[in-house]
C-alpha cells in the first residue's frame, strides 16, 4: 500500500503560502528570515569573510549583507560571546571593505550576476555607476540577466550605497585601499620588541600609531593591563587584539 505524500502548502520558516514555478516550490516573500540569512552566508563566503558561517549568522540574527558593516562592536561581542571571536571576525570585516566591484557585485546573489557576467561587465565599464542597458548589452548580458541587474540597481543599490563602506569600482579603477591602523599599548608577549611589532604589522599593510587618535581601528593589549588607552578604546568601539600573533595570522 501507497501512502500519499503532500507536498507543503507553507514555508517553514515563514508561514508564506509557497508558489510552483515549474515543478519546484517557491517561498517569494522578501522577508524570509531563512531566504535571508542564506543571502548573509552567500554574501560572506563570496567576499571570504572567515569565521561568518551560518552558526554565526544565526546567533547574529543578520538578514541583510548591510549588517555585516553597519551592527556596532557590543552587539557582535554579546551575540558570539567571545572577545577573541568577535576581533577576528571584525578584523575579517574590515579587511572585506576594500574589496573591488569584482567580488562584491556577485556576492548579492543577484539572479543570473555571477563570476562570468561580471567579468565581462569588468571588460566594459569601470564602476557600478555606469552600468545602464547599453553598457549590459556591449558587455554581452543577456535580455533577462539585464534586467535583474538593472532592477537591483534601481531598487536595492541606493540603499547599499549609503550604507556600505565599498568603493564599487573593478580593481583597475578602485581608489588605493586604506590602510587600517593599529596602536601598541603596554608590553608584548608574540615579540620582544615594539619595533619587530611595528615591522610585521607595516608588513601585513597596517599603519601603526603612537597614540589612540580617532583614526585607529585596533588597540593591541597582549598584557591585560587595564591602561588608559584600553578604557579609551573600549568605550570608543576600538577593536581590542589580546594576541597580536594570532591577529595577524588571521
Amino acid at each position: 500500500m501507497f501512502q500519499e505524500i503532500l507536498p507543503p502548502t507553507h514555508c517553514p520558516s515563514c508561514d508564506n503560502a509557497l508558489d510552483w514555478v515549474n515543478d519546484s516550490l517557491y517561498c517569494n516573500n522578501s522577508l524570509c528570515p531563512a531566504q535571508n540569512s542564506k543571502a548573509v552566508e552567500h554574501f560572506a563566503k563570496t567576499m571570504k569573510i572567515k569565521g561568518l558561517g551560518p552558526a554565526s549568522i544565526s546567533k547574529l540574527k543578520w538578514q541583510c549583507p548591510s549588517d555585516i558593516y553597519t551592527t556596532e562592536r557590543s552587539s557582535i561581542l554579546a551575540s558570539l560571546g567571545s572577545e577573541l571571536v568577535t576581533n577576528k571576525l571584525q578584523g575579517e570585516i574590515m579587511n572585506s571593505r576594500n574589496a573591488p566591484l569584482e567580488f562584491l557585485l556577485p556576492a548579492f546573489g543577484i539572479p543570473l550576476i555571477g563570476n562570468t557576467a561580471t567579468r565581462k561587465l569588468s571588460e566594459t565599464i569601470n564602476s557600478i555607476f555606469d552600468l545602464n542597458a547599453d553598457t549590459c548589452e556591449r558587455a554581452g548580458l543577456g535580455p533577462k540577466a539585464t534586467s535583474n541587474l538593472l532592477d537591483w540597481c534601481e531598487q536595492e543599490l541606493p540603499y547599499f550605497l549609503e550604507v556600505m563602506p565599498h568603493y564599487w569600482e573593478f580593481s583597475e579603477n578602485a581608489m588605493p585601499a586604506s590602510k587600517s591602523t593599529v596602536c601598541i599599548s603596554g608590553r608584548l608577549k608574540s615579540f620582544k620588541s615594539k619595533a619587530d611589532a611595528t615591522n610585521a604589522l607595516n608588513a601585513a599593510g597596517y599603519e601603526v600609531k603612537t597614540s589612540l587618535t580617532k583614526q585607529v581601528d585596533f588597540l593591541i593589549n597582549e598584557g591585560g593591563t587595564e591602561s588608559a588607552k584600553t578604557r579609551q578604546a573600549r568605550d570608543t568601539g576600538v577593536t581590542i587584539v589580546t594576541d597580536l600573533r594570532s591577529f595577524l595570522e588571521n
